[in-house]
């Protein structure tokens, strides 16, 4: 084989390996973000009458009160992309790391109608809707964009292992009842988990920024 065989060959191989390139990179730019169901979660945080569950799962119905007294549903983020987590105004270690990350979210996404926030006490019966508008006012928590909530604990806490997959420990929402997680949940306007981050940590914000991004380009 003569010289120009040999630069033939190495311009076919060059020019593949620049295809190859390019379409990983499109793949990374433009992958799509994963569905999330009960089977892609580690077991211990899915409640034993979700485990196995691999398709069409969505976040369920919820009731809450916000940080004004007035009644937050589904309805008020039907068609947005939100993010959820749980946190309580006592909490003196991660929650106000949480609450200041939220509080970078509301700011990146102020005027973008299609996404809002959404935080739910783990003690609401601490959390009163007076305490919950002070902790508003003072973290800056806009209502349009960031319903700050409390509600029934029973049903807080059924969201919280059986829709949002975000504690670990069991429990029926009772007195002695507990749970404390870092979680940012990412939930699409068809109610489908998306991603989840751990809210404390400056990477995982980072990402979940992309996130957001990509499902808005969905």
């Amino acid at each position: 084989m003569g010289y120009r065989g040999n630069i033939g060959i190495l311009m076919i191989i060059l020019f593949i390996a620049i295809v190859i390139f390019i379409n990983r990179f499109i793949n990374i730019e433009h992958n799509d973000l994963p569905i999330y169901n009960p089977i892609d979660f580690n077991p211990e945080l899915v409640d034993f009458s979700k485990q196995g569950q691999h398709t069409d799962h969505t976040v369920a119905y919820f009731s809450l009160i916000n940080q004004n007294g007035d009644t937050v549903t589904n309805l008020d983020y039907r068609d947005k992309i939100y993010v959820a987590d749980f946190f309580f105004t006592r909490c003196p270690s991660i929650c106000p790391i949480m609450t200041n990350n939220m509080n970078k979210l509301q700011g990146l996404f102020m005027n973008d109608k299609e996404i809002k926030l959404l935080s739910l006490s783990v003690t609401p019966e601490m959390d009163s809707v007076p305490i919950l508008q002070e902790y508003a006012s003072k973290n800056g928590a806009v209502q349009s964009k960031w319903n700050i909530t409390t509600g029934d604990k029973k049903h807080i806490y059924e969201l919280a292992r059986k829709s949002f997959f975000a504690a670990v420990d069991e429990g029926d929402g009772g007195f002695q009842d507990f749970i404390h997680t870092p979680n940012f949940v990412l939930v699409d306007k068809r109610k489908q988990i998306r991603g989840i981050y751990n809210g404390t940590l400056d990477e995982e914000i980072k990402r979940l920024i992309r996130d957001i991004k990509t499902l808005k380009a969905e």
